[in-house]
Formats: C-alpha cells, structure tokens, sequence
C-alpha cells in the first residue's frame, strides 16, 4: 500500500502518539523507530539509504500506510515526492523541552549503547554517520550535539519543512491539540475516544528495556 500520511517531526515532538493516533484513525500500521529497531529484514534497505545509495521506497515501506519519527523525517521530502498523494505532518514542540527529552532518550548513553550492540552494531554505526553527515556534528561514542547545536538543528529543520512542502498538504501540529486538527487534516471524523498520550521520558526507558528483550537474533 503507498504512504498515505509522512511525519516529518523529529523524534521526540509527539511522534508516538501520533502513530497511535494514526493507526486508530486509519491510516496504519505506521512506522515507526521502534519498528525499524524490530524488523531486522528492512536492514539492508536502511542501510542503502544510510550508505547514500538509492531506495526502493515502496519496498522500504511496505505494508504500512503511514510512517513518522526518525530516521522518517530526514527523508520526508523524497518521500513526498514519491507519494504525491499523501499528506504530511510536522510534529513540533516547544525547541528547549524537545532538547531536555532529546538528551534524557534517544540520545542517552543507555539508548546508544542498546543499539551500538548486537546484530544491529552495523547498522547503528552507519547510522550514525548517515546523521553526522546531515547534522554536520558527530554522532556517537558518546559525542552528541551541543545544545546550541541541537536547537539550532531543530529549528532549521521545522522552517525547511515548512519551506518545501506546500500549505495545503502540510499540517504544522502539536499532539497536545488533539483530534481536531488531526482528523480536520486528514478530513476523518474524530473518534468517541481520548487522544493517545504515550512515550514519555519516563515510558521512554520501559521501552527500551522491552526493545531489548525483543531484539531479533
């Protein structure tokens, strides 16, 4: 099936709940990190675009619906391109709260080195360079972005975003809104149910021991 919706919001800005959202609205499954962590047989086609190298995106894709957080939203512009139909969100937050989360998650030295071992070494560390490259700082070996880097970064992404992809296909969303942007956007009814608030800093940690449980061999 084609992406009907790409998330261009950098991990952290809400990017789990709205895949919850998503996918109850719809519009899933909807990839996500944690997904990429777990299917260890799109691996070789992460690590092509890692590598620079051109990408199947229907077979990188496949089976899902919609796709949102990382490494989605360094790639939002060729995929919208490529899924000429779908729609884009923009996750964002509040630059000096996303760094605090940012630096306590994803960035952590518990989160590295979980992915700095095991069957997925190889790939992380190829990752890593995919971002350094891109963010022009180095990722890694305990080496992330300043803070005045990482703010800056961040908000040069969201302004680019907004840049390129035209209004009328873009929603500029903060998931403490809620479903009615969301399914106004997306032009769905909105649910008889409470909006997903999920992936805190302190869920965050639970996740990533589950993650590691549930690593493939």
């Amino acid at each position: 099936m084609p992406l009907k919706v790409i998330g261009a919001g950098m991990g952290r800005t809400g990017t789990t709940s709205l895949k919850m959202a998503l996918e109850q609205l719809g519009f899933g499954p909807c990839y996500h990190m944690t997904e990429l962590v777990r299917d260890a047989e799109r691996w070789p086609l992460w690590e092509q675009l890692f590598e620079g190298k051109a990408v199947d995106w229907d077979a990188l894709y496949a089976g899902y619906g919609s796709a949102v957080d990382t490494p989605t939203d360094t790639i939002y512009r060729a995929l919208a391109d490529h899924y000429p139909s779908a729609k884009v969100i923009l996750t964002v937050r509040d630059p000096e709260s996303w760094y605090r989360s940012v630096s306590t998650t994803v960035w952590s030295p518990a989160m590295q080195a979980m992915l700095a071992s095991g069957p997925m070494a190889s790939l992380f560390a190829k990752f890593l360079a995919y971002y350094a490259e891109r963010w022009e700082v180095p990722f890694g070996s305990g080496r992330m972005p300043s803070h005045e880097q990482a703010i800056a970064r961040f908000n040069a992404h969201n302004a680019e975003v907004e840049r390129i992809i035209p209004r009328k296909r873009l929603l500029v969303y903060e998931v403490k809104e809620g479903w009615a942007p969301l399914c106004a956007f997306l032009e769905v009814p909105v649910p008889d149910a409470l909006f997903p608030r999920e992936n805190t800093s302190e869920s965050f940690h639970d996740r990533v021991r589950a993650m590691q449980q549930q690593r493939p061999n």
